[in-house]
């Protein structure tokens, strides 16, 4: 590892440079796990030196939605957490190059490591009536599997902009299958069919286990401990320079040679604007929109506020750079809809060991054992996780933290006659409670909980209903020295709302940039394996069956 280049801070000005020696400058704007990614890619398999590689981020700190932080007294805080499973080969492919912050092993043996000790096995997929339901049956029609088999057949393109509910009667969406599939993924019944479509194919090797959460990994700690600071620390090493409180909000262009180039980067910084100037080298990555800008957190006390707007800049410079120019896509199709694509997640730090203690005893998992939990008869259709303990680093051992989120934030509660966007973080405790039949230690538990909501907006926006050209190439038709890599560029056959999504996204721009003969893992395809097409059908048919036999 070159430990030779220390982070450096780098001048949003031009500097003059000898293009035609030295090695071009990357500039990659965002600072989430794609613009990461990307970095790591360029050093390792281009020997790029870090100390060419610019990082340009608004806010201040690394990670986008890979975020945690917090304190035991001042509550501990993660948006949310992204799905891990064993064919995330993008993935395990960059993180097996990655230390662990302790310089045991790799991030990826870590990961691998730590899900042979636990195992998601959930006992309790669905709580109703203050009960669990152990692996309960999908409940499937034979029409609604006639349909599930057609989106899987169906060329995508013929799926066009259509919504998943516009292709399943009424009674699919109160089947357990889609609230086991909605809750795990986030889908709604107006998102599109056609990346539904992808998932079903993604994700067909894990649909005989959908109702136990079998093949779901975790991480030890949250994802940022485990996964971005373990990444910024080896990016750091390298020399990569990290320039926060840097807005970009346009590119400048070249466009009198063959292919168009990217001139200069517009910058605002400390309320001044700056261009960077390109040289003939020169390249820029973009991460294009974000799932978690407008995000706000209210507090216990007091509910988070709903900010229809994006202070953070990601969608402006995507709405001002794709302004004519179709090959950049259609940013409207995913910003402008915040009503569709909008959910409040919570979290809840605990010094009081009760409710962990009653859970554990409703659900017969351990902490990071179970998975998700869903309240099935919850207007907000509320879920939780009990990850394992600590969750966070330096959390102490008598402090516990747990996560949920609401996908219907717009209703009144069951238990409190609120929707979830008004309620504060005692209010959404008392939901809970209420959905988990606690009543006798209901006051200790309150009077103990710091429970912090967080609105998202944009959240699920990358699930939107979409057609051909709205999400735009990694690198765009005609351009020279520019991609586009996170959740809203295409990669065919993959599933965005995924790690996945974007560390592809950054090792396909960086190959496809540097022109270099290697390419991303391709996207591993269950139903190819005649093992997998078993499990589904028979997973099909058992919630067929089962569903029959108790009418």
């Amino acid at each position: 590892m070159n430990n030779s280049h220390n982070a450096r801070a780098h001048p949003v000005a031009d500097q003059a440079r000898d293009d035609t020696l030295a090695p071009g400058h990357f500039y990659l704007v965002g600072g989430g796990i794609a613009s990461l990614a990307a970095a790591a890619f360029l050093i390792r398999d281009a020997d790029v030196p870090g100390s060419r590689i610019t990082i340009l981020e608004a806010l201040g700190k690394t990670g986008g939605s890979l975020d945690g932080a917090g304190s035991p007294d001042r509550g501990y805080v993660v948006r949310g957490g992204r799905m891990l499973e064993s064919k995330y080969l993008c993935t395990y492919d960059l993180f097996d190059s990655i230390p662990t912050l302790d310089g045991r092993s790799s991030v990826t043996k870590e990961i691998f490591d730590w899900n042979e000790t636990i195992r998601t096995s959930s006992k309790a997929r669905f709580v109703r009536d203050g009960k669990r339901e152990s692996a309960p049956a999908y409940g499937l029609a034979e029409t609604h599997l006639l349909t599930l088999g057609r989106l899987s057949l169906e060329p995508e393109a013929l799926l066009g902009d259509s919504r998943i509910s516009d292709h399943f009667a009424p009674d699919f969406f109160d089947t357990n299958f889609w609230i086991m599939w909605c809750t795990t993924f986030a889908f709604q019944p107006w998102h599109s069919a056609a990346e539904f479509r992808r998932y079903l194919l993604r994700f067909a090797h894990r649909a005989s286990g959908l109702n136990q959460l079998h093949g779901v990994m975790r991480t030890v700690y949250n994802q940022y401990d485990s996964m971005v600071r373990p990444l910024r620390k080896w990016l750091d090493e390298h020399g990569v320079v990290f320039r926060h409180g840097t807005r970009v909000v346009d590119l400048r262009h070249d466009e009198r040679g063959e292919l168009k180039r990217v001139a200069a980067i517009v910058c605002e910084q400390d309320n001044r604007r700056a261009d960077i100037a390109l040289g003939e080298r020169d390249k820029v990555i973009v991460t294009l929109g974000s799932m978690t800008a407008g995000s706000s957190l209210g507090d216990t006390n007091r509910p988070a506020v709903f900010n229809r707007d994006d202070s953070s800049g990601a969608w402006a410079l995507w709405k001002t750079i794709a302004a004519g120019r179709e090959e950049f896509g259609h940013p409207s199709a995913f910003a402008d809809h915040v009503d569709e694509s909008r959910w409040l997640s919570f979290t809840a730090t605990l010094h009081d060991p009760t409710l962990f203690r009653l859970i554990r005893d409703l659900t017969g998992n351990m902490p990071g054992e179970g998975g998700l939990i869903t309240f099935a008869q919850s207007n907000w259709l509320a879920s939780i996780v009990l990850p394992h303990q600590p969750h966070f680093i330096g959390q102490p051992e008598d402090v516990q933290v747990l996560w949920g989120y609401g996908l219907f934030v717009g209703r009144p509660g069951n238990f409190v006659a609120k929707p979830m966007t008004e309620c504060s973080g005692r209010e959404i405790m008392t939901e809970l409670l209420g959905h988990l039949r606690i009543q006798a230690e209901a006051q200790r538990i309150l009077d103990d909980a710091i429970c912090l909501p967080c609105l998202m907006p944009f959240i699920t926006s990358q699930f939107l209903r979409r057609k051909r050209g709205d999400r735009p190439h990694v690198v765009p038709e005609g351009w020279a020295n520019l991609a586009f890599v996170g959740q809203f560029c295409e990669l065919p056959n993959d599933v965005v709302f995924t790690v996945e999504y974007s560390v592809r996204s950054a090792q396909t721009a960086v190959y496809s940039l540097l022109g270099l003969k290697r390419s991303a893992p391709a996207v591993y395809k269950g139903l190819h394996d005649p093992r997998v097409a078993y499990g589904v059908a028979h997973g099909a048919v058992h919630g067929v069956t089962s569903d029959l036999s108790h009418r």
